[in-house]
């Protein structure tokens, strides 16, 4: 069962999918997801990164509505979603995959890392409007260089989406949340 402090910091990324604030996910919520990222560069309509991007969201919407949705009702509460949350430490390599697809669209220059603004966009898709990140991106840039390279996102994501670690810095990588 997920913690208390894995459904405190999840409850931002539930709002976040909740496209229209029902207290619900429902597909409709992930196809409004997918019309965010597709504001990305890159990401727009008919590219191939577009193609993964709604294949990645919509098969998590998928399993999410498979590992969640209960009574059958074509919705998912923040309790359902949290069913899918115990069941990810299962599902390392998906997670992965999902940060690779996330990365790709992030990085926005090509350059093979992930600047402090690219990240701003990043939560800024995620929330769907401007988002305060200040002093964040310092707590997850693992090495101080700067930016983050594909490796430390991808520990980074697999820290925000499973850790029950209060102090793993991939906590804030969706943006902050009150600890």
């Amino acid at each position: 069962m997920a913690s208390v402090f894995q459904e405190h910091k999840l409850k931002g990324m539930f709002a976040a999918f909740d496209a229209d604030g029902d207290g619900y996910l429902r597909e409709e919520d992930f196809a409004a997801l997918v019309a965010r990222w597709g504001l990305l560069p890159g990401v727009g309509p008919g590219t191939e990164l577009r193609a993964r991007m709604e294949t990645l969201l919509m098969g998590w919407w998928a399993a999410l509505l498979e590992a969640g949705d209960a009574n059958g009702d074509g919705a998912v509460d923040m309790g359902e979603l949290l069913s899918l949350v115990d069941r990810l430490p299962a599902m390392v390599a998906d997670v992965t995959a999902t940060a690779d697809t996330v990365f790709d669209a992030v990085d926005s220059n090509g350059d093979g890392v992930i600047s402090p603004e690219e990240h701003l966009r990043l939560v800024e898709t995620w929330n769907g409007q401007p988002v305060d990140m200040t002093g964040v991106f310092e707590l997850l840039d693992l090495n101080g260089d700067g930016h983050l390279s594909r490796e430390e996102f991808a520990i980074l994501w697999r820290q925000f989406w499973i850790s029950d670690d209060p102090v793993e810095p991939g906590n804030w990588l969706c943006g902050r949340f009150a600890g």
